[in-house]
């Protein structure tokens, strides 16, 4: 043996920090990487004599296939919810109908949505118009006259 050899405990330990890790800074980033090694402590407890060098590159290799194939599942089952644009504000006023606070000039305006007012975009149109919102460019209102 020459010099520190990890143990099978080390990497269950180490996973205990990744989880805890995980929920400090969420983003299913280092739960992955826990679970990796959750694993390899298995494998280690399974296989004592393996070296350090190769459950080094067990560990890397493991992470990596679990974080992309983790990424790449979420990318083909996307997660349904019953309020898709909860947190798009603007998306969650497309098709309601609001009247202008300020004129539509210059194809920019005003249009106050509850307590709050919102820049819109659209046909030029004046003060006290009725538009609908056709689309949410980030915090942009677009939005068209209505007839």
């Amino acid at each position: 043996m020459n010099g520190y050899e990890p143990d099978f405990w080390h990497w269950w330990i180490l996973a205990l920090g990744l989880i805890i890790v995980e929920t400090l800074v969420p983003g299913t980033f280092f739960l992955w990487m826990g679970i990796s090694a959750i694993v390899l402590g298995l494998v280690a407890w399974l296989v004592p004599a393996m070296g350090w060098e190769t459950q080094l590159m067990l560990f890397a290799v493991l992470s990596l296939v679990s974080i992309v194939g983790w990424r790449w599942w979420q990318r083909k089952h996307p997660e349904e919810t019953d309020q898709p644009t909860l947190n798009r504000r603007g998306e969650q006023y497309v098709g309601q109908v609001f009247t202008l606070e300020t004129a539509i000039e210059n194809g920019f305006g005003k249009v106050r949505v509850g307590d709050s007012l919102w820049r819109a975009q659209g046909a030029d149109a004046a003060a006290g118009a009725r538009v609908r919102v056709t689309a949410a460019n980030g915090v942009i209102l677009v939005v068209e006259p209505v007839d």
